[in-house]
């Protein structure tokens, strides 16, 4: 018999059906969950790194967590919405060689899977501000997540799996494509995870080559072929995307977050944190900040 587990679980923040204007303009939006758009009327545009898209009707869209993205409405805009967090078992999200935009042609169970999402969780709209400067803030997580936890075990059930259904329309081999370095080792793929599980703690090429077996220099090597990246660069990513997590969804301090994310002092933790961000940590939290409170 085929045993196969599923790795991934999501728990829902928000979701609601609202109408834009052009007031929906922000631009350098990262945030550490997922946002996905039914949209069914109006138009709009989101950008990537890569790419400019269009936000029409009949189509679905999803933007993996830690995505810097510009939102856009020249004019109008409807859209249903869902926003949520990804857990793994191992720590790599489904997502982790594809942080880009992607868009397919919604179907019919689609827009009824929106719908039911929206009938069994009402009052999970943002109902605040559209601005994300503003609600992504600690406590307004908090609250969400309190939200989740009252759930009937039948509702939050429920809710899990039209994510997953949700999700899996972007799963396809079409759009859904991991960097094709061929069969990954083992040893590999056991550092990977290894990393995204102890991010606080040493994480030197030598260890992790001494942890593999490997001489340090062909473990090295193996790494960059599988994963495109160097070791050393690839663990950075990996502790600033949780530095920019924690500066979002917590009240610790940069000190604390740099000890949390395995940086021996705070004034190394902002330099690699502006190296690879393009801000300061302050700068970051600043644009993530309420406005006006």
């Amino acid at each position: 018999m085929i045993k196969r587990a599923l790795k991934h679980t999501f728990t829902l923040l928000n979701v609601d059906h609202v109408k834009l204007d052009s007031r929906w303009n922000y631009k350098n939006v990262i945030s550490p969950y997922f946002r996905l758009y039914y949209i069914d009327g109006g138009e709009g545009e989101i950008w990537d790194v890569s790419a400019k898209i269009k936000l029409e009707p009949g189509f679905l869209y999803i933007i993996p967590s830690f995505t810097l993205c510009n939102l856009v409405c020249p004019s109008h805009l409807s859209q249903y919405f869902v926003q949520f967090f990804e857990e793994s078992s191992d720590g790599i999200s489904l997502f982790e060689n594809n942080r880009s935009i992607f868009k397919v042609k919604a179907t019919d169970i689609d827009i009824l899977n929106f719908a039911r999402l929206l009938e069994i969780n009402p009052g999970r709209g943002i109902n605040r501000s559209d601005n994300p400067r503003i609600y992504e803030k600690n406590v307004f997580y908090k609250e969400y997540q309190d939200l989740n936890n009252l759930q009937s075990m039948s509702t939050f059930t429920e809710t899990h799996g039209i994510l997953l259904q949700l999700v899996s329309r972007f799963l396809t081999q079409e759009i859904f494509k991991y960097k094709d370095g061929g069969h990954v080792p083992v040893k590999i793929l056991n550092a990977i995870s290894y990393i995204q599980l102890n991010l606080s703690r040493d994480l030197s090429v030598t260890s992790l080559a001494k942890r593999a077996n490997l001489h340090t220099d062909y473990f090295s090597r193996l790494f960059h072929q599988h994963t495109g990246e160097r070791p050393v660069k690839y663990i950075h990513e990996k502790r600033i995307e949780r530095a920019q997590y924690l500066i979002v969804t917590t009240q610790m301090t940069f000190s604390e977050i740099a000890t949390q994310t395995g940086f021996e002092n705070v004034f190394y933790f902002s330099k690699i944190f502006k190296k690879i961000t393009g801000m300061s940590p302050g700068n970051y939290k600043k644009q993530m900040d309420m406005i006006g409170f």
